[in-house]
């Protein structure tokens, strides 16, 4: 949840559902990458050939991330046009990208200049040891689909000339919460990308828990005892909420944007 020197986006947007992974569309090529572009940053498995079926999905955090990545992508991909398909890579400990080396410390994000989703495994287990929520297989969903909101952002133009500034009003809130909004477009749709078999009122309100539990406000609050709105740079509790909100009610892009 934190930056790396060149401009980063994401890194605490959570949220979850009780995904069920109906079947993982895997290309037929070897390697360490699949279908939906997913490297493994360095691990030895090969989970093109491990992670098959959807039983594998539901047993395994690694197969379930890879039906989640694959739904997302299928939705945007039939949604927004020009949409590309772009690469997650799981990591442990660090990583190199594109915007620099990074740590576990930084958790879950998306990096604009190599267009590539970072995913710290770890960062699930600390999503309940240390901001205190529920947890879940819709809150590694939503970890996904709010890294990839990023990258629908990067590709719509809008992560080009941040400002920098924190604060309730700020460019980088504002950019957030609108991958909040967009995860919670996928979600709108996401029974329908064939991924996901069922999506339950309990799954969703997992998600807006775990969006609660990231909020600067929890967080702070948490940390030093007291909130400092100037220096948020991912929203309140409630903003994160109501933004997933509206993008699950709605499905629509246009509303996200006006939120």
């Amino acid at each position: 949840m934190g930056g790396l020197g060149l401009p980063i986006a994401g890194g605490g947007g959570i949220i979850g559902v009780i995904v069920v992974v109906v079947m993982l569309l895997l290309n037929n090529g070897g390697g360490d990458s699949l279908g939906s572009g997913i490297n493994l940053g360095g691990s030895n498995g090969d989970l093109s050939a491990e992670c098959r079926t959807g039983d594998d999905a539901n047993q395994r955090q690694d197969c379930r991330i890879v039906g989640v990545v694959d739904s997302v992508q299928a939705y945007w991909a039939a949604h927004q046009p020009n949409y590309t398909k772009t690469t997650t890579v799981f990591f442990d400990g660090q990583t190199s990208t594109g915007c620099g080396v990074a740590s576990a410390a930084v958790g879950p994000f998306y990096c604009p200049p190599d267009e590539t989703v970072y995913i710290d495994l770890g960062f699930y287990d600390e999503l309940r040891s240390q901001f205190g929520a529920k947890g879940g297989p819709f809150a590694e969903a939503y970890v996904i689909a709010h890294e990839y909101g990023h990258h629908v952002e990067d590709l719509m133009g809008l992560l080009q000339n941040q400002s920098g500034a924190t604060g309730p009003n700020s460019d980088s809130v504002r950019i957030e919460l609108l991958a909040d909004c967009f995860a919670g477009i996928w979600a709108h749709g996401a029974v329908d990308t064939g991924f996901i078999e069922e999506l339950t009122d309990a799954d969703i309100q997992d998600g807006l828990d775990a969006a609660a539990a990231v909020g600067d406000d929890r967080i702070q609050q948490k940390a030093q005892g007291r909130v400092d709105p100037e220096s948020w740079t991912h929203g309140s509790a409630e903003q994160r909420q109501e933004h997933f909100n509206t993008g699950f009610r709605t499905g629509s892009v246009e509303a996200c944007e006006a939120a």
